[in-house]
């Protein structure tokens, strides 16, 4: 559609703003938002059907999930997928390698959270994939990702390490920076994967992260803005910023349907899709640090649980009540929507502090 809208922009002027990438991440966000909108009922139906009771609910979990979560379908993180992928083949110019290699990941990582989920449904356990074996699959999807970001650009540059707040300085990791990128991607994919728990609680700071990241590619692919502020110019990854666009219209929809008392999970099909998205967007950008302030919440969702882990199988205590963290609270007296608007506060607080890094240096 891009190529066809172009091509038409050569012979009729008012077409010329098809051109524009801001206007192309608006067109992907409505058209996101649109599709979910039309097909995410008949999809809900569908899966509730298909699933009979629905999503296995974790027996050591909040014995209140047992009677207000139990019986809702899973998978929902295929509507997301799907409109985010059509929204981005009719926006996104398709000739920018960037593209395809953000929306790989995301598309396999969504395939391997699918066959969990699928795994999960069909046994009624919470048990699905092997840890291993999926997180090998993840490494490999990310590491040839990685490596094409790589051969995208010139070296040392395009293997280099940026940090934020100090400009001048990039860290050279020659090749490693393909295991070292395939660990933002797998890292990030599994952070949200283990902060979605709640109604709503994993959805609207992956938007606000998608929506941070939108304005970091934007920047960071425009040569003019990337001098003025300091940061890295990478050719061609603005592009990214209609994928961010597509994200934040799924999820917008999605959260339609996700808000409490949910009608549908993200599920693993959803949540490691969109971590990977961002992650590997983050190392596209070469912006792999401030994703860790952006994804704060995502992080310390995942310390809590490795603290956790690591507590009770030396001491034999546990630190939190319950992890990740987000459960903790619930034991706590917290109600779900406390937990869960509360935490958008810390996502959002998070994003700016990390948006400051495109001008604090």
């Amino acid at each position: 559609m891009f190529y066809f809208l172009q091509q038409f922009g050569d012979v009729f002027a008012p077409f010329n703003v098809f051109r524009y990438l801001t206007f192309r991440t608006g067109g992907a966000t409505i058209t996101a938002l649109f599709f979910v909108f039309l097909f995410g009922p008949q999809l809900i139906n569908s899966l509730r059907i298909r699933q009979g009771h629905g999503q296995p609910i974790r027996e050591d979990g909040p014995a209140s999930h047992l009677i207000t979560k139990k019986g809702t379908p899973t998978m929902g993180g295929l509507m997301i997928l799907l409109s985010l992928t059509a929204s981005t083949l009719l926006w996104a110019n398709l000739t920018n390698p960037y593209v395809w290699i953000v929306l790989g990941v995301t598309v396999g990582f969504g395939a391997i959270g699918f066959y969990d989920d699928y795994l999960k449904v069909s046994k009624a356990t919470n048990n699905g994939f092997g840890g291993r074996q999926r997180l090998a699959l993840e490494a490999a999807i990310s590491g040839i990702a990685c490596f094409f970001v790589a051969q995208l650009g010139e070296t040392p540059f395009s293997t280099s390490l940026a940090f934020p707040f100090i400009k001048d300085f990039m860290l050279d990791l020659g090749w490693f920076f393909v295991i070292f990128g395939a660990f933002v991607i797998v890292s990030a994919g599994n952070s949200v994967n283990l902060t979605d728990g709640l109604d709503g609680l994993a959805i609207v700071p992956v938007m606000i992260a998608a929506g941070s990241f939108g304005l970091i590619a934007y920047l960071v692919g425009n040569e003019i803005f990337a001098n003025y502020l300091l940061i890295n110019f990478v050719p061609g990854t603005g592009e990214l910023a209609v994928l961010c666009g597509a994200l934040i219209g799924a999820g917008l929809g999605f959260l339609w349907f996700n808000a409490p008392p949910a009608s549908i999970f993200m599920g693993d099909t959803g949540s490691l899709a969109l971590g990977g998205m961002l992650g590997a967007i983050a190392v596209a950008t070469k912006h792999e640090i401030v994703l860790a302030i952006i994804g704060g919440l995502f992080v310390l969702e995942t310390v809590s649980v490795i603290v956790q882990v690591i507590s009770f199988k030396t001491t034999g205590k546990r630190i939190f009540k319950m992890a990740p963290i987000h459960h903790h609270f619930e034991h706590l007296g917290w109600t779900e929507s406390q937990i869960v608007i509360r935490f958008w506060i810390i996502a959002f607080v998070l994003a700016m502090v990390g948006l400051s890094s495109l001008k604090l240096r």
